[in-house]
């Protein structure tokens, strides 16, 4: 018997005596991210929670850091493309369904929660067949490969843009538009502790860069162009990914950059007057929330499913984002677009001020609360 089995016998005689959860989601700090800002909420109704995922993925690193047990199954993608790992990953598949199905007979959860990400689907249909109630959680505007295998499964579908509804039309009775769980430490960032972590004073106003957890590398480029231009108006942190710093730009004025903002990140939001970001659904939505000012450069179809154009459309066309398609970004274009942003800015806030869709946290807890 392993080690991991060791600690489900454990849990599965502790939690027999209180409500238990199942959180599962990975492969992207985006799939785990709503999960941990569910986490204290599920905690504080009186919910023991249990963390499957994979034993790869981001998600084990960052649930440990919140010290919630942990599981981890063999997971595989499933790939609409060649590649040489489609011939081993359905071994993955199977043999992280039967991992699942374990865990989930010793744990007896009453609910599993799931965020999406291919290593959910084994976990989602192990509790299937041992009749425990599945939710869903979809983040973006059209549903994942892996969301769109799950929902049959599902007791309830949580979708994040209204829009989405329609498209689920199908499952109608289930559909749930919860909006997406936004952590609540970052509504307790500090404008003055970031601006003494950046070293920057209230002489200019301050845009905030961020290209996506890994950074990317076409905005990353086209801001750098333009800092002679920018720098003259504003303050600038960069967030640009691991192994993206320029030394040569270690010492330009009115300019930060960082690979990475963890626990700064609340405070940097806070002080930000502007934001450039990609238009995945936890960026739009933690700028929704927290009313900045905002251009989104999605992703083009080229590098992804055309997710992130949707994201952006859906909050264009509420007034809420400014957008520059990734097809269209040149240095000049760019400028353009931010100085554009800033001469409208309180029209952007004015629009994300009349929206609604910043309770999701307690709906999905109120939601779970059904199967205790």
């Amino acid at each position: 018997m392993s080690a991991a089995d060791d600690q489900l016998n454990e849990l599965g005689k502790e939690t027999a005596r209180k409500g238990t959860i199942v959180l599962t989601g990975g492969g992207t700090a985006g799939h785990v991210s709503p999960n941990l800002a569910l986490m204290p909420d599920l905690v504080a109704d009186g919910w023991e929670i249990v963390y499957i995922g994979s034993r790869q993925g981001i998600e084990q690193q960052l649930v440990a850091k919140a010290k919630i047990p942990y599981y981890g199954i063999a997971s595989g993608k499933l790939r609409r493309y060649f590649s040489w790992q489609n011939f081993i990953d359905p071994f993955n598949v199977i043999k992280g369904f039967f991992e699942a199905y374990g865990a989930i007979a010793k744990i007896k959860p009453q609910v599993v929660f799931s965020k999406g990400g291919f290593v959910t689907v084994p976990v989602i249909v192990a509790s299937w067949l041992q009749r425990v109630p599945v939710i869903i959680h979809e983040s973006d505007f059209s549903s994942g490969l892996a969301n769109r295998l799950s929902i049959p499964f599902a007791r309830y579908i949580c979708v994040t843009f209204p829009e989405t509804v329609k498209h689920l039309a199908k499952y109608a009775a289930k559909v749930k538009h919860t909006g997406l769980p936004i952590r609540r430490d970052l509504l307790t960032g500090d404008r003055d502790r970031g601006r003494k972590f950046c070293g920057f004073t209230d002489s200019l106003p301050i845009l905030f860069v961020v290209g996506g957890s890994t950074g990317s590398a076409k905005i990353n480029q086209a801001v750098r162009s333009l800092l002679p231009q920018l720098t003259q108006s504003y303050q600038i942190v960069h967030a640009c990914g691991k192994g993206n710093l320029d030394p040569n730009l270690k010492d330009h004025p009115n300019y930060r950059q960082f690979e990475y903002l963890g626990t700064e990140l609340a405070d940097v939001l806070a002080m930000a007057d502007l934001v450039l970001s990609r238009s995945g659904a936890n960026a739009v939505f933690e700028l929704l929330t927290l009313r900045k000012p905002h251009l989104l450069i999605p992703l083009s179809k080229l590098s992804s499913r055309g997710d992130q154009i949707l994201n952006a459309k859906s909050f264009q066309s509420r007034g809420y984002s400014a957008v520059l398609w990734e097809e269209d970004l040149t240095s000049d274009r760019l400028l353009a677009a931010i100085f554009d942003l800033d001469r409208h800015r309180d029209q952007y806030i004015q629009a994300m001020q009349t929206s609604q869709e910043t309770g999701a946290i307690t709906q999905i807890v109120e939601l779970c609360r059904q199967f205790r």
